[in-house]
């Protein structure tokens, strides 16, 4: 996440120039989308009636998780956003600003942070919530029982984290105030953007009281679910929906007067023709997962229409589990990722809803001279998909394969939503040309991010939507032992590149993230496919919600327009 300035939303399909617009930290302009009325929309200044009772999207199934620390999901922390508030807040115009801290500051060296809670902060079930609070869901988060995918991200820069890591939680140097009110973070190294960091879902605090006395249960039941956003869990039945309901001891950094409708609800589809129902008998208003199929019949909302395409910062790409012997050959590794050709899966497949990827780290990620992509050693690919083909079947022979012979038989795991199975079945028959065999295995959404984490597969579709725009935040998911690290990755030369980026001259810092990139690319620790945009259906009738360039939605604003 980062710091721009206020320019006109985007609202338009086919955006592969919108990325762009988006800048570095404290840098120019960006923007996210106003899919439906911006924020200062309110209620009170819409030009019809207005239904403020409530609305329902769709836009995820079951979640994994809604605990803040253990989600590493863009549907959990869609969520997330709108029952919780870390300390500071992303706003519609891409800008950090107060969350449950009302201000904040940085020393001269930038290694120690400073939050100055609002006052008469509440938990939704009304009790008081103060900075000791935030110091206890930090160490929470870097317990080692906590097993947190995004401790390493997010507070992997704070002084005494490896001995957290370790086990001495009190060792993370997040220190309140006795009377509550401040919140004193030292980092171990200056992080230009650990305003970001402080606005990030995963960021949020939990109630300790409630953690304690119900263990990994408390945030899957409403009856157990205690949090501190806009919106709480009144309702919540598995596979079917979630019920939010406004949160009547909110404070924090959302305008309240613009926080109008009762409730929303989510449904939790896995099934996109069920989505697709759902909306065109005006149950829901907006949902994520609409039919492939359906695409070439829907009218863009550029056009008048209710489809949107907006560019997001991320990377789609398929992991190779590397504790698996079939996989620790970078020539095999290389070989299944040359057979794959990227503009076929982009433009046919996917329909030009994504855009092909030659590289990790996508368009629109910036390092000091301009974007990192465009600075960089990119194209790691070659678009010249016949010569890469015959590389391929040259180094699968090389790695002692020839035409296959001898490969074991290996296994695609993909949940079955969107381009997600297409994909893995032209992946069956193109590695089926170098003479391997892939089988596919679909599984239900909150089951496949758990086996995939837990590296229970042979290969797995994969992806990252990026939190803050440094390209840090994609790289540092292959460190060795990082949470979100699905594939196994491990080099030490990419580790160490990782560890130099961490000092605040920014060329040194770019310089070593660059090196990174190469050595990864390299290795080929994973098999970049296409970048990402997000497409979505969305009545006119929603406003006041939008669409940020990091894949969420922000629906607190939200009401109907009738």
């Amino acid at each position: 996440m980062k710091r721009i300035s206020r320019r006109n939303f985007l609202k338009v399909a086919g955006v592969g120039a919108a990325a762009l617009g988006l800048a570095a930290c404290g840098g120019s302009k960006s923007g996210s989308t106003a899919t439906s009325g911006t924020a200062s929309s309110a209620a009170g200044s819409s030009t019809g009636s207005v239904n403020t009772a409530g609305f329902t999207v769709q836009y995820g199934s079951n979640p994994e998780t809604l605990d803040p620390a253990l989600n590493s999901a863009v549907d959990g922390a869609n969520t997330i956003i709108t029952i919780f508030e870390p300390l500071l807040l992303i706003n519609e115009n891409n800008e950090v600003v107060g969350g449950q801290a009302e201000s904040w500051e940085a020393s001269e060296d930038g290694l120690t942070w400073t939050f100055t809670m609002r006052d008469g902060l509440k938990w939704s079930d009304g009790t008081d919530l103060n900075a000791k609070d935030f110091e206890y869901s930090f160490k929470r988060m870097a317990n080692p029982d906590t097993a947190a995918p995004y401790a390493e991200t997010c507070l992997g820069m704070i002084d005494g984290f490896d001995a957290a890591q370790a086990g001495d939680t009190d060792a993370l140097n997040v220190k309140a105030s006795d009377d509550g009110k401040t919140l004193t973070i030292v980092l171990s190294y200056p992080c230009s953007y650990f305003d970001k960091m402080a606005a990030f879902a995963s960021m949020s605090p939990v109630q300790q009281a409630t953690v304690e006395a119900n263990g990994d249960a408390w945030c899957t039941s409403a009856e157990t679910f205690v949090s501190n956003g806009p919106y709480m869990i009144t309702e919540w039945t598995p596979s079917e929906r979630i019920v939010l309901t406004k949160n009547p001891n909110y404070v924090g950094g959302w305008d309240s007067s613009k926080i109008v409708s009762s409730s929303i609800t989510l449904l939790l589809l896995e099934d996109s023709s069920a989505s697709y129902a759902a909306y065109n008998s005006g149950e829901a208003v907006l949902i994520k997962d609409v039919p492939t199929d359906e695409i070439p019949s829907l009218t863009k909302a550029e056009d008048g229409g209710d489809f949107y395409v907006d560019t997001i910062l991320g990377t789609y790409y398929v992991s190779l589990n590397l504790q698996r012997d079939a996989f620790k050959d970078a020539k095999v590794r290389k070989a299944l990722s040359l057979a794959i050709d990227r503009d076929y899966v982009a433009n046919t497949i996917m329909q030009g809803t994504y855009s092909t990827a030659d590289s990790i780290v996508g368009p629109g990620i910036v390092d000091e001279n301009g974007y990192f992509h465009d600075n960089g050693n990119a194209p790691y690919i070659s678009a010249d998909y016949e010569a890469n083909m015959a590389e391929a079947k040259k180094l699968l022979e090389e790695a002692g394969y020839p035409n296959g012979e001898g490969y074991p038989t290996i296994e695609y795991s993909t949940n079955d939503s969107g381009y997600h199975v297409p994909l893995a079945e032209y992946l069956q028959q193109v590695w089926g040309d170098l003479g391997i065999t892939l089988t596919i295995s679909k599984m239900e959404w909150s089951a496949f991010t758990a086996a995939r984490r837990a590296g229970e597969y042979d290969v797995a579709r994969n992806g990252w939507v990026m939190d803050y725009n440094d390209p840090s935040n994609m790289l540092d998911l292959f460190c060795t032992g990082n949470g979100n690290n699905d594939g196994k990755y491990s080099n030490p030369e990419f580790d160490a590149a990782i560890d130099a980026s961490r000092v605040a001259d920014s060329a040194e810092h770019f310089a070593q993230l660059h090196k990174a990139e190469d050595i990864l690319m390299e290795d080929m620790g994973c098999l970049p496919i296409a970048y990402y945009n997000e497409y979505w259906l969305q009545s006119s009738s929603l406003k006041g919600t939008w669409h940020s360039p990091y894949g969420y939605w922000y629906l607190q604003y939200g009401y109907i327009e009738e």
